[in-house]
């Protein structure tokens, strides 16, 4: 767990989250957190899970279980992204050839990501939530391969990070370019306002 020093005027932020890129997202806008150990929460959607319900589920419960591992008041942030082809969650692939039969399936195509987010503060739980659509290229079979074979979608939701060289892959993006990366900033930010949270651009109380 890497401590961060915080402010001495607002509500000191707790990341339950183990994504390097929220700790980026959150780093960019000038919030200081402290980042607590990955959750250990089962993502298995339930049956006929909805997508929209399913990520503020997850989001809800790491922030939970975030909760339970902080050692000093505040506000704990988490969040949890989903990738959905029609109605089907794409989830982190098993190993690689699960990440191109993903590949394979979102090539040429529009998906949906959507990015849950939940912020816990005395006692009160609220969420948000960011709906982008994505569509990719159309790629050759070598292009598919050779992306997989690079590794970075290993550990994501999809089977790649727009972030990296899977902004190769893409075509269009209508909605939140950081809620694709993991973390919705224009849904986060009203609500680590509303927790009394810092940030670049906070205006302290009078």
């Amino acid at each position: 767990m890497t401590d961060v020093v915080l402010p001495q005027r607002g509500t000191p932020l707790f990341l339950a989250s183990g994504s390097p890129r929220r700790a980026e997202l959150l780093t960019q806008v000038g919030a200081r957190f402290t980042r607590l150990p990955a959750p250990g929460v089962d993502e298995t959607p339930f049956p006929d899970e909805p997508a929209e319900q399913y990520v503020i589920r997850l989001a809800r419960a790491k922030a939970g279980a975030g909760e339970g591992l902080r050692a000093s008041p505040g506000a704990v942030l988490g969040a949890d992204t989903a990738v959905v082809l029609e109605e089907r969650i794409l989830g982190k692939p098993v190993d690689d050839e699960d990440a191109l039969a993903m590949i394979d399936a979102l090539c040429g195509r529009e998906h949906r990501v959507l990015s849950g987010v939940c912020v816990l503060y005395q006692g009160e739980a609220r969420t948000a939530m960011s709906t982008t659509r994505v569509r990719f290229r159309e790629l050759t079979a070598a292009q598919r391969r050779a992306y997989v074979a690079h590794g970075e979608g290993r550990d994501k939701a999809g089977a790649y990070g727009i972030q990296g060289l899977g902004a190769a892959l893409v075509a269009s993006l209508a909605g939140s370019y950081s809620g694709v990366v993991g973390l919705p900033l224009e849904q986060t930010l009203p609500l680590l306002e509303w927790a009394g949270v810092p940030y670049g651009i906070s205006v302290p109380a009078e």
